[in-house]
């Protein structure tokens, strides 16, 4: 998912090991905003990586097995994982970091193998046997405490670069004193009053693609939009194609699935876990998201589209050949608790 053309003031720059895009509805806070934006995400790149030996995180999966202390950002961090473990019935699991290693993403994805094979390809199974499961993690608030057996290993990618556009539109809106659109490798969170007209979101399979890239263009005036997609991070390891939503059932990337899910909610960290768990219900996902009330957009690798809770319909033509204005009604971006903004077609 790509931030369309600019508003008012927009900076790009690199972190988490993803692209970020930063929006400010007046000009003047960019600057502020910009400095309370990156050091948030400095913060939750040194609590959070799975690829730095340094990080907190690092050293909690290598104490596995023992209590371990760890700093309140982690904290919140692997609280906010276990959260959506429970909400998806463990569709979405903090464990599975070593079956992502055994996968092959051991590192930042950037330095992993291209993939073999074309996207759309069928991924091959990898047989593993694992020590997973949410459950398992005693989280003692008190004593700032984690425990969780040996051989389990936590992995936050499904929830933390959500959670931190959240936290980083806050403290960037604060420090700005203006609406502010936060996006963090596509995952797009607002806070504030948004610009006349609302923020122009380009939804496609890829956030670092050009605004002509096949998709839809929607606008947001609050709330947050996120897409999981299993076209764009895949690799190639042990002769096979890989990508990283994993079946927590079987540990291995998840097959026969949609393409990509877009989803809006209050909150951009509710909208991950919403479209994460979409890619491993395959199938049952229209029902469940409709379900929940969340707005959403299921794309199957034909190219067919499927609208789900009032997401804005869009041309026929949908991947992008047409660009043309489609008047819509109001799209509520609920949320758990059921709350957010309102989106539609551009």
């Amino acid at each position: 998912m790509r931030a369309g053309p600019p508003i008012a003031a927009t900076a790009e720059w690199e972190a988490l090991g993803t692209g970020v895009v930063l929006r400010v509805a007046e000009p003047a806070g960019l600057q502020a905003a910009r400095a309370s934006v990156e050091a948030e995400l400095a913060a939750i790149d040194v609590a959070c990586s799975r690829f730095r030996g340094d990080s907190e995180l690092s050293r909690l999966n290598s104490r596995a097995g023992r209590p371990t202390r760890v700093g309140p950002l982690l904290l919140a961090a692997l609280e906010v994982g276990l959260r959506a473990a429970e909400l998806t019935g463990g569709d979405v699991d903090p464990t599975l970091g070593r079956a992502l290693e055994l996968a092959g993403y051991d590192r930042d994805w950037r330095l992993l193998s291209p993939p073999g094979e074309p996207a759309g390809t069928q991924v091959r199974a990898v047989a593993v046997r694992l020590r997973t499961g949410w459950r398992t993690i005693r989280v003692d608030r008190a004593a700032s405490s984690v425990l969780m057996p040996a051989g389990v290993r936590i992995d936050l990618g499904a929830t933390a670069k959500a959670w931190a556009a959240d936290r980083a539109a806050e403290a960037g809106a604060h420090a700005a004193g203006c609406g502010v659109l936060v996006g963090v490798g596509g995952d797009i969170a607002t806070r504030g009053p948004a610009p006349e007209g609302g923020w122009r979101i380009h939804v496609t399979d890829d956030h670092r693609s050009p605004p002509s890239a096949p998709g839809q263009t929607v606008a947001i005036g609050s709330g947050a939009l996120a897409t999981s997609s299993t076209a764009v991070r895949r690799w190639s390891h042990g002769g096979r194609t890989m990508h990283h939503i994993l079946d927590p059932a079987t540990g291995m990337p998840v097959s026969d699935t949609w393409r990509t899910v877009s989803v809006a909610a209050a909150t951009c960290t509710d909208a991950n876990i919403a479209s994460t768990a979409a890619l491993v219900r395959k199938g049952a996902a229209p029902a469940w998201l409709a379900g929940l009330g969340l707005p959403a957009r299921l794309v199957e690798w034909n190219g067919a589209v499927r609208h789900v809770g009032g997401w804005p319909r869009e041309p026929a033509d949908s991947m992008g050949a047409t660009r043309r204005r489609q008047e819509a009604g109001g799209l509520e971006a609920a949320g758990w608790p059921r709350d957010g903004g309102t989106a539609q077609a551009s």
